[in-house]
């Protein structure tokens, strides 16, 4: 046996990503598909026609077992993400962001910088709220902390849904480090948006601000009562007592 063949044969060195390739990966979520879980989770996310989801196809794995199964091949290239991310499977997509995810944590600052460039060259397939959610707080708004906002303004004012959904979905990775003014920022641009996924996340982006600062929740409700839709109003104040509650959608906040 030659030299070179000796070292091909000896095992990887310890601590070293096992090498791994993108069918094996859609071979392990396949084989974790549910057929029956599938058709209940298609319902769930609106993939009937004329909805949200209209045309996405899902193979009906649990979230923890596609996590745990993306999570085993972290060492995946971008093209491979990128094929993935184009695929009409949801879990295959999903898959790729739980992939992005892991690998902004324990990236270097010039690989992060790779990665974010390429997640933001992806977002047309983030296309349902669960990508969006899944992905969008701990790659975006994390590498945000110390930089420009500038993407997310421009995401914001996407003609796109999902982008839009991105901007203030985002934002929970500043509040995460403290910050909540650029999560007030995007939502008062969104206040005018017609969709419900919109209205919903600019209330829960609202709710987790004021874990932060109470007052200023409440400042920014008092000031845009009149044009805060309703679904975000009620998860905005979520956490508040129900009597404070029911005073702040009569548009009471006298004694916030």
């Amino acid at each position: 046996m030659t030299k070179s063949r000796k070292r091909a044969a000896q095992p990887p060195t310890r601590g070293a990503p096992a090498r791994v390739s993108l069918r094996e990966l859609e071979r392990a979520l396949k084989s974790a598909a549910d057929p029956k879980r599938a058709a209940s989770v298609a319902k769930y996310f609106k993939t009937g026609k004329g909805e949200y989801g209209e045309g996405d196809r899902f193979i009906g794995i649990t979230v923890p077992v596609l996590r745990k199964i993306a999570r085993g091949h972290v060492s995946l290239g971008f093209g491979d993400l990128q094929r993935l991310l184009a695929s009409p499977i949801h879990e295959f997509r999903a898959a790729a962001l739980e992939i992005l995810v892991a690998r902004y944590a324990r990236a270097d600052e010039s690989r992060r910088k790779r990665i974010v460039a390429f997640y933001l060259r992806q977002t047309a397939r983030m296309n349902n709220w669960d990508l969006v959610d899944a992905a969008a707080p701990y790659i975006l708004g994390k590498h945000l902390i110390a930089r420009s906002r500038k993407v997310l303004h421009a995401l914001a004012k996407s003609a796109n849904l999902w982008e839009r959904r991105i901007a203030i979905v985002a934002t929970l990775g500043l509040i995460r480090a403290g910050e909540t003014a650029e999560t007030f920022r995007i939502a008062e641009k969104l206040l005018a948006d017609e969709h419900d996924l919109i209205h919903k996340a600019v209330g829960w982006a609202l709710r987790e601000s004021g874990k932060v600062s109470t007052s200023q929740l409440v400042s920014f409700l008092q000031r845009h009562y009149r044009r805060l839709p309703r679904t975000t109003l009620r998860y905005a104040i979520e956490r508040f007592p129900a009597a404070q509650r029911k005073r702040f959608l009569a548009g009471d906040f006298t004694r916030a």
